[in-house]
């Protein structure tokens, strides 16, 4: 008998679909997230939103800016809840290397694009991204309208 390893569990809290229609998305990393206690009820909750979060990198650090979490009212009695503060962002130093370099010398934005469980702690999925122009865009949509039309056709044959 082979025993076989558990798998990690890991379920999504929010995603930022706004980012991945504005921008393509080049290279991705996976942050841990430096949070409250109130925080973290709120997420297990589901009350987050990334619509117009972005990573700033400053001192060698990764901050998330501008991403909502909503204080539960039962929660946070005795603290003083502030939903869109900055949160420091955990990588590696090679990681924060790569994208202090991407990001100051080839013109690269960075983006949180995800946050979700992953062995019972809050994860960060950010990206690499440029900025796509309207045609861009188009084609992106028209490629995703004729994948749908062929998955049709083949599930009526």
């Amino acid at each position: 008998m082979s025993k076989k390893k558990a798998k990690p569990t890991s379920s999504t809290i929010c995603q930022n679909r706004k980012a991945r229609h504005e921008f393509s998305i080049e290279q991705k990393f996976e942050a841990g997230l430096v949070l409250t206690g109130w925080e973290v009820k709120s997420l297990r909750d589901g009350r987050a939103q990334l619509v117009d979060s972005y990573v700033v990198l400053k001192n060698s650090e990764a901050w998330l800016v501008g991403a909502h979490f909503t204080p539960l009212l039962s929660a946070c009695t005795h603290v003083l809840a502030e939903p869109k503060r900055e949160r420091k962002l955990l990588l590696n130093r090679r990681e924060i290397d790569r994208l202090i370099g991407a990001t100051q010398a080839k013109g690269y934005t960075c983006v949180a694009l995800a946050l979700y469980w992953k062995n019972g702690r809050v994860k960060c999925e950010i990206a690499l991204v440029k900025g796509k122009k309207l045609h861009d865009k188009r084609a992106a949509e028209k490629d995703k309208d004729w994948d749908r039309q062929k998955q049709r056709v083949m599930a009526a044959q």
